[in-house]
């Protein structure tokens, strides 16, 4: 089946965390370095934002209880609404030499964040300093509990179907890593990788950045640097699929619409903007002939 890919957004400097909401139609997703929340209606076509001042957002998720749990730089806040813009602090997660990255939520509303280095963007993948990230999740009371200690940089996230297994992606090491996944406990265990992208199986891959999962099992990765997201099956490590995209920089993906058969995908602008116009858009992907599933909402 061949794809259609369109941009319904272009205004990001670092798109990132993209998160569909069935409810509303809205795909939610954060411009990083300038700490803008974004909601692109999909029905109506609008990209609202919202900014939160200065520090980093990385993630904005629904909460069930409503507004939104949203990162900022090292913290966890919550978003009352969006209409008000108020946040306050719900927990402090890491100290401030670092900065939370990707994120999600379980299927028992617990959310799951990695952390990573405090870049500026330019990633060298050969100088990057390693080891200094971490991969936490944050319970529904605000407690937080650290899982792993050597990450580089704490990457896109998804779990199996049956929530058995969780998929992790260090970007550095270039490292797609599965868990046993103990959702009772929100323990993990059992690390091994799934997909190598510094080995020759993924040529022209760039880096593993976020992750989306389908409802055939199989893993949706954007590759930063890589111009791609591909489709990975979890069991080979092999790559079954690829969406070439116009530009780089590919942060991250999700599944939407009505049938969550369009996958969304944030990039991110290069200096060199002028290289590469598409750079920083937000994509809209049709026709892949897959499905995703709805998101989880954070119980907190």
């Amino acid at each position: 089946m061949s794809e259609k890919i369109e941009v319904v957004a272009k205004n990001c400097n670092f798109g990132e965390g993209p998160h569909w909401e069935d409810t509303t139609q809205c795909l939610y997703y954060v411009d990083v370095y300038t700490n803008d929340v974004h909601r692109y209606n999909a029905v109506t076509g609008e990209d609202s934002r919202l900014n939160l001042g200065e520090s980093m957002a990385s993630i904005i998720i629904p909460r069930q209880n409503g507004g939104f749990v949203v990162t900022q730089k090292s913290d966890i806040v919550i978003l009352d609404s969006w209409d008000s813009g108020k946040v306050t602090s719900f927990a402090k997660v890491e100290a401030d030499a670092n900065i939370l990255n990707d994120g999600k939520v379980d299927a028992s509303g617990r959310l799951w964040i990695g952390s990573c280095f405090f870049g500026d963007g330019d990633l060298d993948v050969d100088n990057w300093p390693k080891y200094q990230g971490s991969l936490y999740n944050v319970d529904t009371d605000g407690s937080v509990k650290k899982h792993l200690s050597d990450i580089t940089i704490g990457n896109g996230m998804d779990w199996s179907d049956d929530n058995s297994v969780m998929y992790f992606n260090d970007s550095i090491p270039g490292q797609v890593y599965a868990f046993d996944f103990d959702i009772t406990a929100g323990a993990i265990s059992n690390r091994r990788t799934v997909a190598n992208f510094r080995s020759t199986e993924i040529p022209d891959k760039g880096v593993p950045d976020g992750m989306t999962v389908d409802t055939d099992g199989k893993l949706w990765v954007a590759c930063f640097e890589g111009g791609k997201v591909v489709r990975l099956d979890p069991e080979t490590g092999k790559v079954i699929r690829t969406v070439k995209f116009p530009c780089e920089r590919i942060t991250s993906c999700c599944f939407g619409g009505k049938d969550f058969t369009d996958l969304y995908v944030t990039s991110t602008a290069p200096p060199q903007l002028e290289k590469t116009p598409f750079a920083g858009s937000l994509f809209k992907v049709t026709g892949l002939g897959v499905r995703g599933r709805k998101a989880n909402t954070f119980a907190g």
